[in-house]
């Protein structure tokens, strides 16, 4: 299998804030709302280089959305940035409304979206945001796996008209997507090539699937390794090509088994293509507090938790 090396661990959310900042000095539209988060999102760069462009809404998400939505019909491309917890959960009415429905050029930027939030504990790990947010129409659900990526994606969104949910955690995470890749909305990425088993994986699960691939290559299991990054529009053909070779899939995300990509992907192929599938996500609990690794190990959400379930699947498939 091809092997991928990190370069080193990095926060997602610093991808965000570098991207901003890079907008800002490129594209006068730019618009940067912030919950009282400055700090937590990395907008300081963007503030420096385009304060009359940057707004403090505080402690107030349900104003931001209406402010960002207000702010499109002036020609603005508006980033509105909070914990995914309560950029979703919180305001979901406005999203709903005001955003949503009315197809505003909204991008909804939400940070230390899962369970590696770690000891802030369950009132502040969101595990049902990509269930939420991808229930909407016309809303984009973006999930990106490094900093790489979320840079680049954060450059792609503002390009595209319409809402997008942009969804990345906390933690640093290895980096080792190619800093000059392209981000392509609903294009999946194939990591790796197998005959035997695919993993369909997003978020930071993308650095454990191929850790999990490596560890079973050693057992002669062949296997593919796709980067779901976005789960809304899903790339369907990239996911029943994968199936139809190998008849077997895992899916693996830091979310809730309900309403996450494992839901999609299962939607998918029960329709399309019935396959064999296992799913590693949060199995409808909350969280806790407590450290992000020793969260994501628990809730098995880690390597060992993917290798042994591409072994059940396995099993199925036989």
């Amino acid at each position: 299998m091809k092997k991928y090396v990190s370069t080193g661990l990095k926060e997602t959310r610093a991808g965000f804030g570098d991207a901003l900042t890079e907008l800002g000095k490129t594209n006068p539209n730019v618009v940067g709302l912030c919950a009282d988060l400055i700090g937590s999102l990395k907008m300081e760069g963007f503030i420096e280089h385009c304060p009359e462009r940057f707004i403090q809404t505080g402690i107030a998400e349900a104003n931001m959305i209406g402010m960002a939505a207000g702010l499109t019909i002036g020609g603005k491309i508006p980033f509105a940035a909070g914990f995914a917890n309560f950029v979703t959960g919180r305001v979901y009415d406005q999203i709903r409304q005001s955003v949503a429905y009315s197809n505003k050029n909204v991008k909804i930027i939400a940070s230390h979206a899962g369970i590696s939030l770690g000891e802030d504990g369950a009132t502040h790990q969101v595990m049902e945001d990509i269930g939420l947010m991808k229930m909407l129409p016309n809303m984009v659900v973006i999930n990106t796996c490094d900093y790489n990526q979320t840079k680049a994606a954060t450059l792609a969104i503002a390009d595209y008209k319409g809402p997008v949910y942009l969804r990345f955690g906390r933690p640093a995470v290895p980096n080792f997507t190619p800093a000059d890749e392209k981000f392509e909305i609903g294009k999946a990425i194939v990591l790796s090539e197998g005959e035997d088993v695919t993993i369909f994986a997003t978020g930071n699960l993308v650095w454990k699937a191929l850790e999990a691939a490596e560890i079973l290559a050693e057992d002669d299991i062949s296997v593919e390794v796709i980067n779901i990054h976005t789960i809304k529009p899903l790339d369907d053909k990239a996911i029943l090509r994968s199936a139809g070779k190998t008849r077997a899939v895992v899916t693996a995300e830091e979310h809730n088994m309900n309403g996450g990509l494992g839901d999609s992907v299962a939607q998918l192929l029960a329709r399309k293509l019935p396959t064999p599938m296992e799913m590693v996500a949060v199995d409808d609990v909350f969280g806790e507090s407590g450290k992000p690794s020793e969260l994501m190990e628990k809730y098995h959400l880690d390597t060992p938790s993917i290798v042994e379930a591409v072994k059940r699947v396995l099993k199925r498939k036989k």
